[in-house]
């Protein structure tokens, strides 16, 4: 039976999204038991014979400044939550609330891993192969050094390697060429202790990548700092976004692009599918001394029930206790 922890309080819409989602799973999965942790009188409602309500008397707000979050609101919902996997009640813990205060009171909480510096974020993006790259960091470290990219490198191939049954993921570095001359000093000296790493087979390094290689499906794994990855994201999201409406637009147009919509539509819905952010929702906590699942904060139930799904299969793959082995390899090259 494998427990995960759940914010129930999280995200924009808190127990109108978390519960539902918590229900399908439980349906679903019957060795699967949860810890719903909010406010009580929010879910009381809830009954299952494998499901616990742990009452939190405060919740972190998404626009709550870090430092309030950590400080001033140690009943929270988020809190509590990555409290159950520090004291060894669940396995795995998942929030859609403030991804600063997450990432801020998890590590806290749970430490960083020996020889990891600084946790990152990793999250799946849709590529023409049908299935995803893993690429991080996606906003948890703006400024990083060569030393962080190796890190983020590491933990990728750990969270890849356990997730998807690979045995030796690829990684690429993102830059603005695949010439190892190119990018900047930062990531010239990246390249080089990447390279290192490759042949000393803690990691299968395939070189540099750009940006449209992340979506071809180029490597399995794309490592870069915070700030592109962030930037990388949100464009993506927008871009899907975007392809959503112009369909809708075009399709109510007039009589041709009505009846050519109908011709094309299993092809148009086989497309909307395999982009459709909601089933690649669940970004990974990477680098610390437990596992913490960061769910989209406007994430409607079916897109937290992935983000769940996302967590269960991290615990039942023993994902932590590979990233250790990974980490112990590689901590000669850190």
């Amino acid at each position: 039976m494998t427990t995960l922890a759940v914010d129930c309080m999280g995200g924009d819409f808190g127990p109108a999204v978390t519960l539902p989602a918590c229900r399908r799973l439980l349906d679903k999965r019957p060795d699967v038991r949860l810890l719903l942790v909010g406010q009580q009188d929010l879910l009381a409602s809830f009954q299952h014979p494998r499901a616990e309500i742990v009452h939190a008397a405060e919740v972190v707000a998404m626009d709550d400044p870090v430092e309030v979050a950590m400080r001033h609101k140690k009943q929270s919902s988020m809190r509590l939550t990555l409290e159950q996997v520090k004291n060894g009640r669940a396995q795995a813990a998942v929030s859609a609330g403030n991804t600063g205060a997450l990432m801020a009171i998890a590590r806290y909480l749970l430490k960083t891993l020996d020889g990891i510096e600084r946790p990152a974020i990793a999250y799946p993006l849709p590529n023409v192969k049908g299935g995803a790259t893993t690429v991080l960091d996606l906003g948890a470290n703006v400024d990083c050094t060569e030393h962080h990219l190796l890190q983020f490198a590491v933990l990728g191939s750990a969270l890849d390697a356990a997730l998807k049954s690979r045995d030796n993921p690829s990684v690429g570095l993102l830059n603005v060429g695949s010439e190892a001359i190119k990018g900047s000093e930062m990531i010239k000296r990246a390249g080089e202790l990447l390279r290192q790493a490759g042949q000393s087979s803690v990691i299968n390094f395939y070189g540099n990548v750009e940006g449209n290689d992340i979506f071809k499906g180029t490597t399995d794994i794309v490592v870069c700092d915070g700030f592109v990855g962030n930037v990388t994201l949100k464009a993506t999201e927008g871009l899907a976004s975007m392809v959503s409406t112009l369909l809708k637009q075009e399709f109510s147009r007039n009589l041709l692009t009505k009846a050519a919509a109908l011709v094309a539509l299993p092809v148009l819905n086989a497309f909307k599918r395999r982009v459709d952010p909601r089933r690649h929702n669940g970004a990974a906590l990477l680098g610390l001394r437990g596992l913490v699942f960061k769910s989209h904060g406007s994430a409607d139930a079916m897109a937290f029930e992935y983000a769940l799904g996302r967590a269960l299969d991290a615990a039942d793959n023993q994902l932590l206790d590979k990233i250790q082995r990974r980490v112990q390899q590689a901590s000669a090259l850190f």
